[in-house]
């Protein structure tokens, strides 16, 4: 009798389910899913398959199938066993989520390490850079000394980018809505078993950030001048020619960065650029401005999609003007239900905008950066 391919995937969210899980199924992995959300959990034990539509005008639908889920709050003695089981662990539930599942992952690699000498491949598939890294170290805070040593050469730790669009959808279905283009990158020099869809490459961090600071930084930028002009969606607000100029010009500063760090090629990231505003223009994906730019405290965190190429733009001796007025655009987002930008929001109205850059990017208030920003949102804010 064959044995069937395991993989373990922790977020069984839209990513989880319209990316990530996808592939493995379509790579003849059975997939166990494992979350806190019973509802989705049920949904997967009891039609056992879903449907993955592509954002285009064919609505074209693959079938996933081979899956099925764990509540990792209620089944902790199931979700060790399938980590047991499983060639493969995967996540992508946000990096915040990532010391959460560490300890149950640790103990799942605590009972296979007695049992098995099989190889299991671990990869977060999450918007940060060196995710799995960060998830290994979350682990091993909770493996003894033995099991750390027992496990050398057995199992592996790779870090990741991902990039697909995945809009908000409903919530009644396990059917995920995404868009055709996805790109996942994985960082190694081993041979490991092949999964469809999967991109091996030696260094990650051309990849990683070429992704970061124009996907996520584009996205970030159209959803707060989009917010700030009144529109609703991505591809409405990439319709007011003003915006998808400031879009432009913004993501040509990280792309001067990327540029000069990496030594891409100036005219294929140029192309690379233009490519990605195509993308955010789709008009199938129907994506809210609100659902790309929320948590604006973790999107303006020093690491991440619009702080990092600022400062590092600066450091460089580059322009960064753009960068700013997207930052000053980010600390006018005052959506209501969004609970970080209520906060930021409180933030500033007791302490000015420099404190929230000093408390929630890490820059100092007397920093160039800091006064141009700050510059820029008594602008915008006229």
């Amino acid at each position: 009798m064959m044995t069937v391919k395991q993989t373990v995937h922790f977020g069984a969210g839209n990513i989880g389910r319209g990316f990530i899980g996808a592939l493995f199924s379509q790579s003849d992995y059975h997939v166990t899913f494992v979350d806190i959300a019973d509802e989705i959990i049920n949904k997967l034990n009891e039609e056992k398959s879903y449907q993955v539509k592509l954002a285009t005008e064919q609505k074209e639908t693959v079938t996933i199938e081979n899956v099925s889920g764990l509540n990792n709050i209620k089944q902790e003695n199931e979700v060790v066993e399938a980590i047991q089981n499983a060639t493969y662990l995967t996540t992508a539930i946000g990096p915040n989520i990532l010391p959460r599942i560490a300890p149950l992952i640790a103990r799942g690699i605590s009972e296979r390490a007695a049992a098995s000498q099989e190889n299991l491949y671990i990869i977060a598939c999450e918007n940060q850079i060196g995710a799995t890294d960060i998830l290994k170290k979350h682990i091993f805070e909770h493996l003894d000394e033995e099991t750390k040593k027992k496990i050398e050469g057995t199992v592996y730790f790779f870090n990741s980018a991902v990039d697909r669009i995945v809009p908000i959808q409903d919530r009644d279905s396990l059917d995920v809505l995404v868009e055709p283009y996805f790109e996942w990158v994985v960082e190694t020099k081993e041979e490991i078993p092949a999964v469809e869809g999967m991109t091996i490459v030696d260094d990650l961090a051309p990849f990683i950030e070429r992704k970061l600071f124009t996907v996520n930084t584009g996205h970030a930028v159209i959803a707060y001048f989009g917010y700030l002009e009144g529109k609703e969606t991505i591809d409405q607000t990439l319709a007011d020619e003003k915006v998808a100029n400031q879009v432009r010009e913004t993501l040509k500063e990280t792309g001067a960065y990327l540029v000069q760090e990496y030594g891409l090629n100036e005219e294929e990231h140029l192309q690379y650029i233009n490519k990605n505003i195509e993308r955010f223009k789709n008009a199938y994906l129907n994506d809210g401005v609100t659902r790309v730019g929320r948590a604006p405290i973790r999107k303006l965190g020093p690491e991440d999609r619009l702080i990092r190429p600022a400062t590092q733009a600066k450091k460089a001796g580059l322009s960064y003007t753009n960068l700013a007025k997207a930052i000053a655009a980010a600390l006018l987002f005052d959506h209501p239900e969004d609970e970080e930008a209520m906060k930021i929001q409180e933030m500033i109205k007791e302490h000015g905008p420099a404190y929230v850059l000093k408390t929630v990017s890490e820059l100092e208030e007397d920093d160039q950066l800091t006064r141009e920003v700050v510059r820029q949102y008594e602008e915008l804010k006229k």
